[in-house]
């Protein structure tokens, strides 16, 4: 089951290992999504601060950024199989613990534990793609990946705002828990064992560098704890400057380890690969741009300065999250028959206008207009996602396409954390200095100049992952026998 399969259908309704694949994206993203716009009554409920409530969503991010990498490289050596099963018991075990939380620490503890469980999921999902269809066939699977995440982004806010009006907010985590146990029944009986040759080879632990994988974990979560540190309390603070070192200082110790190592945790050359690199650090600024600065600044402008509702905030940004979900799966067979650069490149453009159009002309309008920009934004999204995806994929070999998927989707995920907490600061900055907005086409009022200022940030990190697409088929495809 390593070898590429020219019959695997694309379509998760004939291809049961699809089918729980995008059920499987879709429940970690919605998992997240429908949590986010339950944290004010969380925090009321267990009397906690609003300040202090925000750990529930940093807990689970820090933990998946450190695990999405490990899990990809356990199912380049391991049971695919057993590997997913075992995450989905470790996920399932952290939504009952939310579900019966009695205080916030333990509340956070299972967010936690989820996290450590859900973080199997992406690079598993996008790996098994690498590994089971060959180039060129690629795109529009990962499309059909990345249509189930945009939907899981569409329809939590709107799952969670019911949810939580209903029946309160551990309503959430039991619907989460039951979803799971359907998962792992079909888990169970459609997942293919695709090491299974190498199940019988010694020294296998060995081969996992567990060393390297947990340098490089402990320094993304201390990077993720960093910039989030900063965004609450500067840079000059302790424990953003602190865990910054920290951050540092792990990865150049990771950096050394994969040179040294006899089996090291992923193969060095992957990191000067430029098809790689310029698809990850794409997907880390598009990711920053879409989710880190307008799907994090927007319901902070929607609710704080228009004085909508989290369920009216839901309504807003669910065009633009079905926009994704719908032209993810089409934008990725275009990337695969006119290749992910030139579909990357128009993709990027799209995102950078509706970015500059929330810059320009939304933020200081009504809530309609800022719906348009994201949905133009989203357009743009859409199709960075999945030919982003199949530009990495073109560079690993199927021996190394899960840790090289799960480096891809740390990139990825990265972005996202990073991203809010840099345009955070950028908009907490604004909002204190009261100054006119940079922006010369913005005509708003003063009290939303500051959000002019980050969304025009955030168009920086867009036009940087534009320089980065001549980087795309520069290098020859990276084919590394780990064993």
């Amino acid at each position: 089951m390593n070898r590429f399969s020219d019959t695997a259908s694309a379509s998760p309704l004939t291809n049961p290992l699809l089918m729980v694949m995008v059920l499987a994206a879709f429940t970690s993203v919605l998992n997240n999504s429908m949590v986010n716009v339950a944290i004010p009554t969380i925090s009321t409920g267990l009397n906690v601060s609003p300040s202090l409530s925000g750990w529930v969503i940093t807990a689970f991010s820090i933990v998946f950024a450190t695990g999405v990498a490990l899990y990809g490289r356990v199912s380049d050596s391991y049971s695919f199989r057993v590997t997913f099963l075992s995450a989905l018991v470790i996920f399932g075990i952290g939504s009952l613990t939310c579900a019966l939380a009695p205080s916030f620490g333990w509340l956070v503890a299972g967010r936690a534990i989820q996290a450590a469980g859900a973080a199997a999921i992406p690079s598993l999902a996008f790996g098994s793609v690498a590994r089971l269809f060959a180039p060129g066939k690629r795109g529009v699977v990962f499309g059909t990946l990345s249509s189930a995440i945009g939907l899981g982004a569409a329809t939590g806010p709107l799952i969670g705002g019911l949810g939580v009006s209903a029946l309160g907010w551990r309503v959430l985590f039991y619907g989460t828990l039951s979803v799971i146990a359907v998962l792992f029944v079909a888990a169970w009986r459609f997942l293919p064992d695709l090491n299974a040759e190498r199940e019988r080879q010694p020294h296998r632990f060995a081969r996992l560098d567990l060393p390297g994988g947990l340098l490089l974990a402990l320094g993304a979560a201390a990077l993720l704890f960093g910039v989030t540190a900063a965004n609450h309390a500067g840079l000059t603070a302790p424990s953003a400057w602190g865990a910054l070192a920290v951050s540092a200082t792990l990865i150049g110790l990771f950096a050394r380890r994969i040179r040294t190592a006899a089996h090291p945790f992923v193969p060095p050359a992957l990191f000067t690969n430029l098809q790689f690199l310029s698809a990850a650090v794409i997907a880390l600024l598009s990711q920053g741009a879409f989710i880190g600065g307008g799907l994090f600044l927007t319901p902070l402008l929607l609710i704080n300065e228009l004085g909508l509702t989290a369920f009216q905030t839901g309504l807003v940004v669910a065009p633009g999250a079905f926009a994704v979900a719908l032209l993810a799966p089409t934008i990725g067979r275009l990337s695969d028959k006119f290749g992910p650069r030139t579909v990357l490149g128009i993709s990027l453009s799209w995102l950078l206008l509706g970015v500059l159009f929330m810059s320009s002309f939304a933020v200081g309008a009504s809530p309609w207009m800022v719906s348009i920009a994201l949905v133009i934004a989203s357009i743009g999204y859409a199709g960075v996602t999945s030919p982003a995806a199949n530009a990495a994929s073109k560079a690993l070999s199927a021996d190394i396409a899960g840790v090289g998927f799960g480096i891809y989707q740390l990139f990825f995920f990265m972005g996202a954390g990073t991203g809010a907490a840099v345009f955070g600061s950028v908009l907490s900055a604004r909002q204190q200095s009261a100054a006119p907005a940079w922006n010369p086409f913005y005509d708003g009022g003063a009290a939303t100049a500051a959000f002019s200022d980050a969304f025009l940030v955030a168009c920086i990190a867009v036009l940087l992952a534009m320089v980065l697409l001549v980087g795309l088929g520069r290098s020859q495809p990276l084919a590394v026998e780990n064993d």
